[in-house]
């Protein structure tokens, strides 16, 4: 699983299918993860124009072929199951490298889906958290990992 957090850290752009403007959600957290590590990333969400973050409006897109270099772009999925598996059809389609599954946006067929049609897929069991592998829990080890320059901002 190392190896596909490394290849996942090493695309040059970042998105976050489940962006949302709700503090308390996990799509608004690792939105925000990715802001406070000055990476590149775009928010997915097809029913609000942007998400504000407390220094930063992201304007967001619809899906996976809406998005800027889908080819260069490592998607984190804060979605449930049953919309994971179109989301990731759809990304797959568009050339999207590798993808991050957060613990609870994947079942069997999700993760046999992702397994079989990209790069790299970061999900399941494992990381340092006791839920599986998260970008909040293992973001930062996972760009030290693959020498990613990054520098902290505010939210």
């Amino acid at each position: 699983m190392e190896a596909a957090v490394t290849r996942f850290f090493a695309s040059p752009r970042f998105a976050v299918a489940g962006a949302s403007n709700d503090a308390n959600k996990f799509g608004y957290k690792i939105l925000a993860w990715y802001h406070q590590h000055s990476l590149p990333v775009t928010p997915l969400n097809p029913r609000a124009p942007e998400i504000e973050l407390p220094s930063k409006a992201y304007k967001t897109v619809t899906s996976p072929s809406a998005l800027p270099g889908p080819t260069q772009t490592s998607l984190s999925v804060v979605t449930p199951p049953a919309v994971t598996l179109t989301l990731l059809k759809e990304a797959h389609s568009v050339g999207i490298p590798a993808v991050w599954l957060q613990p609870g946006t994947f079942d069997d067929q999700v993760l046999s889906f992702a397994n079989s049609h990209f790069e790299a897929v970061v999900a399941g069991d494992g990381g340092q958290g006791h839920e599986g592998w998260c970008v909040l829990v293992d973001g930062e080890e996972g760009l030290e990992s693959a020498g990613v320059q990054w520098t902290s901002q505010r939210l």
